[in-house]
């Protein structure tokens, strides 16, 4: 089972480094971008933030609507990437790529296992 890549039903993904790590990175998904439209602003949580599965961590603004983005699990923020602060459309551009939200190190495997995977992600939303 690819424990790599993951996904939430509110439309946030998670990347581990690799099937060992838990070291991942953290983002909105394409259809939460396109859903939302252009985005203009984003809130990351900061460095050092622990977070707790399922809680709001950040707020993303389009010139459509706000939504919150929840926590995919457990663990600690290490980084937040710094170029969505001075282009958030580098969210619409690129969601799963360079414009991801933070990296954080995952308290637990066990997390992971309670998160979709990329079909079951895709027949959430109906593709």
């Amino acid at each position: 089972m690819n424990m790599t890549l993951k996904f939430t039903p509110e439309h946030q993904w998670i990347r581990l480094a690799d099937e060992a790590s838990l070291l991942a990175t953290v983002g909105i998904t394409e259809h939460a971008q396109e859903t939302l439209g252009d985005i203009v602003f984003v809130s990351t949580p900061n460095i050092g933030d622990v977070l707790t599965q399922n809680t709001v961590v950040s707020e993303v603004e389009s010139v459509k609507a706000a939504s919150d983005v929840f926590a995919p699990v457990s663990g600690e923020v290490i980084e937040i990437n710094p170029l969505i602060k001075d282009d958030p459309g580098l969210i619409n551009k690129d969601p799963m790529g360079e414009g991801w939200f933070f990296k954080m190190r995952v308290d637990s495997k066990a997390d992971l296992e309670k998160l979709l995977s990329l079909d079951q992600y895709h027949k959430s939303i109906g593709k």
